[in-house]
């Protein structure tokens, strides 16, 4: 029986055309059951539109189905996507628009800092209609979710549901990879390596090309190259050893050394508020893509997005070994974080499952830092579950940046305006201000 992989908020366009564009490159599923589900049907039409132009590019032969109804898609299933954005621009605009009058600066704002926990806010609630209508419908179905906060929703999806098989996947461990052979002028399919820590926050722990180190060639290449030393991770990486696997500016929010200082933004480059425009982006390429296929116009398909979605769909079907970089609870895995709360480790892929590979301790200095970025995602579920907005508000008190930037008054307000302004995306018992006076 031919697998069914349904894709939850299919109307990212983009995203839905990389995934199906991968999926249908392998022979094995080219005649898959796919299954689109979108809240929004005009984005749902594109949605539809897209999977077939993508198949009928790369010669696939799959069962398409589009649905409103998310548990009537869900029936089923055997691999449930999820690529949702809950409040989709104007909620970004708002996770911007009002710390900034507070001076508080971000760059993405979809992690932690104060961006991320309103993002992790509005998405709970659909993650936990997510995780009920499959427990009902589809309980054996694997939950591979893309949608951030990662480390937020795969701990609340453990904590509501942890019967469910859940991996959080993100690419940014492979680009992180690619890029480093890049500066040392070393083929990435010539080197083997070691990741472990949290989502956009793991820490390259090995990197070797036939069984020698490429660390001290990355720093011969960073000692000869003062533009390399403008960048934000290859600054974390001179001053605590390991190279943190997210972008510069993702890796800038998670600490509070960097945003608030307007010179080091200006010595490292950082595009402050860069997430908007990348937002707004977003929208005019759905805008551009909807357009060429009303106009009858060839797709760009590209099968080589190296997502790895597709990976553990195939590796899980053919009994493909792989290693992917996946984000689970922590079960013992790294010893020196706290269990219970998503981290990401080497995951092997076989025809039995997925299966997180025991890291134990991380370099003090890293798990220090990633402890750190796992009090707000702590915080922020425990708020979730428990209804309690004083847990909100300490979970932008912990926040590094956000604590580095605004007094502990200034994040009351911030917190209080902008449960005003996403209103009713928030879990109801926390939509009501702070009553606490001080």
């Amino acid at each position: 029986m031919k697998p069914s992989i349904v894709i939850i908020g299919a109307g990212s366009v983009e995203f839905t055309r990389e995934l199906l564009g991968d999926i249908f490159s392998f022979p094995e599923l080219g005649s898959v059951r796919v299954v689109l589900h979108d809240i929004d049907a005009e984005r749902l039409e594109t949605a539809e539109a897209i999977t077939r132009a993508t198949a009928a590019q790369t010669g696939a032969t799959p069962e398409v189905v589009a649905s409103l109804d998310r548990r009537r898609a869900l029936d089923g299933a055997n691999y449930v996507i999820n690529v949702i954005q809950v409040g989709m621009h104007d909620a970004t605009v708002r996770d911007f628009e009002i710390p900034e009058k507070y001076g508080l600066h971000q760059t993405i704002g979809d992690t932690i800092g104060i961006g991320g926990v309103f993002r992790g806010l509005r998405t709970f609630p659909v993650l936990d209609g997510i995780a009920r209508d499959m427990l009902e419908v589809c309980p054996d179905a694997w939950l591979l979710n893309y949608t951030n906060p990662m480390a937020m929703n795969v701990t609340y999806l453990h904590r509501v549901a942890p019967q469910l098989k859940v991996l959080g996947l993100c690419h940014s461990v492979y680009w992180t990879m690619v890029g480093l052979c890049e500066i040392v002028g070393v083929p990435y399919d010539e080197v083997s390596y070691w990741s472990a820590g949290v989502n956009h926050q793991a820490w390259v722990l090995k990197w070797e090309r036939a069984g020698q180190d490429l660390y001290p060639l990355l720093d011969q290449r960073i000692a000869a190259d003062p533009e390399l030393r403008r960048r934000v991770r290859v600054d974390m990486y001179r001053r605590l050893g390991y190279y943190p696997t997210e972008t510069s500016e993702h890796s800038s929010e998670y600490v509070p050394w960097y945003l608030r200082h307007p010179e080091e933004v200006e010595r490292l480059r950082l595009n402050v508020g860069e997430y908007v425009d990348i937002s707004a982006a977003n929208l005019a390429e759905y805008a551009r893509v909807r357009s060429e296929l009303e106009h009858g116009r060839t797709l760009e398909i590209d099968t080589s997005s190296t997502e790895y979605a597709p990976q553990v769909i195939h590796s899980l079907e053919t009994g493909t070994v792989r290693v992917i970089s996946a984000n689970v609870a922590n079960d013992a895995l790294i010893t020196n974080l706290p269990g219970g709360l998503a981290v990401e480790v080497p995951t092997v892929l076989d025809a039995l499952g997925a299966h997180p590979m025991k890291v134990g301790d991380l370099p003090a200095q890293c798990a220090a830092l990633n402890r750190n970025f796992l009090g707000p995602v702590d915080l922020t579920v425990q708020a979730a579950l428990d209804g309690d907005p004083r847990l909100v508000r300490a979970a932008a008190m912990v926040d590094p940046n956000t604590a580095a930037t605004l007094t502990v008054d200034q994040i009351w307000q911030l917190c209080d305006e902008l449960t005003t302004a996403h209103g009713d995306l928030l879990p109801e018992a926390l939509r009501v201000p702070s009553t606490k006076e001080f």
